[in-house]
């Protein structure tokens, strides 16, 4: 019954949300960390779904305990033995990937495999604003001309109908590794590699989490396999797919992909790679990124990705798998450099596009989908900031750019738990409300006609009202733990760190502190709210709410705290900006505590 009570009796938070526990009470009060942080980290692994007699395996997940037979999914022996036909005849291949981060982390992957087999392949991403997403048919026929007799899509392919069957017309072999949902007929291509087949197989489809460069990591290995059976290592070294895992890693945690499983395994040890700096283009990445330690899940996300993805927005869509797969490190801190500089322009972009779909909210309180539109807004922003506001309206968004004066326009959606906007975006297209779409559960997108945006609003209303009813009635402020204010310290930040890597489908553990009073309450930046708490323990600490400060939370511990003692509820994360780490909270929610 306890678990069902809220937590320290929070009904309804300064956000309106009530507190809940995520597993059991984990109210630690004033106990000694360092008594408790093996308990902890098991509670926090039990809290996630983990069967207790898997603990074990969870506590460092390592890949031999969660790999399956790259066999198990479809078309993959048939995807490795034509790439392994290619290899030992020396046959032209060019890798043809999306201009996001999993795109480019895929072709960089299969790239660097090929050279360690040696063999060079060629890349080809196009333009997001001249051809858009997924492969063109005259892309392909072009590449063909080209010479390559073997086109390898990465994160793009399973709904290109169109552009497949030209090239299997012009006798051209298309293998297409993909995670995107497919429809029930598949593209004519020599094979699909893609867990969300509806055809897949139980075991393939347990991993329908995958994102496009875990798949190609499967794929590597299956390659490899058959040129083994092939006595092709007689007289050479088999490669160290291991050095490959950091790319693994960046591209799944960048394309939000759900951090369970094989994915957890696969970032934990990709971390590990990363950390140690042998690709040349990464180290030069990360060097841009001005991080001081080695990169967390935390920094993939927020920034390694984003320049990488920088490239395909605003800049040139082939930087990113260019600087992934060179070998120079003067040419890798040219295009890194390039890199951070477009991500600054970006983010200018975004800010723009930002303000102008957020003018459109008050006329779609009602909606269960929010869908903003305009024209003149640049589309390689329009993810970003879809995310944006589905953060600020707690439903699914969709960002669409149209056109400045055509016909049609660009969009990008992305989702809530609970609600499955890809499947939304695929039965809009059945019914001819869109050009084309696709996506997974979390993201999608779109072209669409202009004169269609009417009847695309009303349906999607329809069709997620009830996803979206149930989401939002199970929404709720979950806790992982309770501790005095002199309980956070860096000893909890390390033990909450034990349980990770953490990111969707995976969160990262959230704590609530106090009761404490507000020593002081400002805004920092644009918009970031900053608040120094004091316990009656003599506890101390920094919390901060990234752009809350105009939020009914922050304007009530801005301008209503004085005298008051209240509850704190976020991240906990290690401030070294001082002589020594210290303990800080970033803050996501707050409660009065009497």
């Amino acid at each position: 019954m306890e678990a069902h009570l809220a937590v320290l009796g929070v009904e309804h938070s300064l956000s309106g949300k009530r507190w809940s526990w995520r597993g059991g009470n984990m109210q630690l009060g004033g106990a000694a960390i360092a008594d408790l942080g093996n308990d902890i980290q098991t509670q926090l692994l039990l809290s996630r779904g983990v069967a207790r007699e898997a603990i074990d395996i969870h506590r460092r997940p390592a890949l031999r305990d969660f790999l399956p037979d790259p066999s198990v999914f479809a078309d993959m022996d048939r995807a490795a033995e034509r790439i392994a036909e290619a290899v030992i005849a020396r046959e032209p291949v060019t890798v043809y990937g999306d201009y996001d981060v999993d795109g480019a982390t895929s072709s960089a992957l299969l790239i660097r495999l090929l050279r360690m087999l040696g063999h060079e392949a060629q890349h080809y991403i196009p333009d997001r604003l001249l051809e858009g997403y997924g492969p063109s048919g005259e892309a392909l026929l072009k590449i063909g001309k080209a010479g390559s007799s073997l086109i390898v899509t990465v994160d793009c392919g399973a709904m290109a109908h169109e552009a497949l069957g030209m090239a299997h017309d012009a006798g051209i072999d298309v293998i297409v590794v993909d995670h995107h949902k497919c429809s029930p007929e598949l593209p004519r291509s020599y094979a699909l590699v893609n867990p969300n087949r509806l055809d897949e197989s139980d075991a393939g489809a347990e991993h329908g989490h995958l994102a496009a460069v875990g798949v190609a990591f499967l794929l590597a290995i299956a390659v490899v396999r058959t040129l083994r059976q092939r006595d092709y290592f007689q007289h050479r070294r088999e490669p160290d797919l291991m050095a490959l895992l950091d790319l693994v890693a960046l591209g799944t945690v960048a394309d939000v992909a759900s951090i369970r499983g094989l994915n957890r395994a696969f970032v934990a040890q990709g971390l590990k790679v990363m950390a140690r700096r042998a690709n040349t283009g990464m180290a030069a990445l990360i060097d841009a990124s001005r991080l001081k330690a080695a990169p967390s899940a935390s920094d993939c996300g927020f920034a390694l990705g984003p320049r990488i993805n920088a490239g395909g927005r605003v800049g040139e869509a082939t930087l990113g798998v260019r600087l992934l797969t060179t070998e120079d490190p003067d040419e890798a801190r040219a295009i890194a450099e390039q890199l951070s500089r477009l991500n600054e322009e970006r983010r200018a972009i975004e800010a723009a596009v930002q303000e102008a779909a957020e003018a459109q909210l008050a006329a779609q309180h009602n909606s269960p989908v929010v869908i903003c539109a305009g024209r003149g807004w640049h589309p390689g922003v329009i993810g970003i900031v879809a995310g944006r506001i589905k953060e600020k309206s707690g439903r699914p968004s969709i960002v669409i750019a149209l056109d400045d004066d055509g016909p049609e326009g660009k969009g990008s959606g992305r989702s809530i738990a609970g609600v499955d906007l890809g499947a939304a975006i695929i039965g809009a297209c059945d019914r001819g409300l869109l050009v084309k779409g696709g996506g997974h559960a979390m993201a999608a997108g779109l072209t669409i006609a202009a004169d269609q945006m009417e009847a695309f609003r009303d349906w999607m209303a329809e069709r997620l009202e009830g996803p979206v009813a149930r989401a939002s009635a199970e929404q709720a402020m979950t806790l992982d733990l309770a501790v005095a204010p002199a309980g956070l310290t860096p000893d909890l930040v390390t033990t909450l760190e034990s349980a990770g890597p953490y990111g969707v489908g995976w969160p990262g553990p959230r704590i609530a502190v106090g009761p404490v009073t507000l020593v002081k309450a400002d805004v920092v930046g644009s918009d970031h709210l900053r608040v120094i708490a004091a316990g009656q323990d003599g506890g101390r600490f920094k919390a901060i709410a990234f752009r809350a400060a105009e939020t009914p939370m922050g304007q009530a511990l801005l301008h209503g705290a004085q005298g008051r003692r209240v509850w704190l509820a976020g991240r906990a994360k290690i401030d070294d900006w001082g002589s020594r780490p210290a303990a800080e909270l970033h803050l996501e929610d707050a409660a009065w505590a009497d």
